[in-house]
């Protein structure tokens, strides 16, 4: 079984800059593709980004292009998503999924464990 948590969230001004991280504790998640996505009050979950299993290709919605930059780390079982230039429509809970097909899917209906999320506060 796969058990993803979520650090790093809080509260941020906008322009600021926030670190995420995703710890997978038993099994490995080196060989699964894994995403970031994001649900806001009242709102759907939307993707924000992913990575394939080796780390060689990553995956962004437009939204975040150029602001935010996901990574892994196999030997460590992590991955993680920095967020930089920060804005108040960033404001989400964040949640870590891993897809254990290991091909890439911007929709959360392939993924097959999720972190609890992380609350992420960007203030004007």
């Amino acid at each position: 079984q796969v058990q993803l948590v979520e650090s790093g969230g809080g509260l941020v001004q906008a322009g600021g800059s926030l670190r995420l991280s995703c710890a997978s504790s038993g099994r490995t998640i080196s060989y699964y593709s894994m995403g970031w996505f994001r649900q806001a009050p009242g709102k759907e979950r939307e993707f924000v980004a992913g990575i394939n299993w080796s780390g060689s290709s990553t995956y962004y919605a437009d939204s975040v292009k150029g602001r935010f930059t996901i990574s892994r780390d196999n030997a460590k079982n992590t991955v993680s998503l920095q967020m930089n230039s920060l804005k108040p429509a960033d404001t989400a809970v964040y949640y870590c999924a891993a897809d254990i097909s290991g091909y890439y899917s911007d929709s959360p209906d392939p993924y097959d464990f999720w972190g609890q999320g992380t609350q992420v506060t960007v203030s004007s």
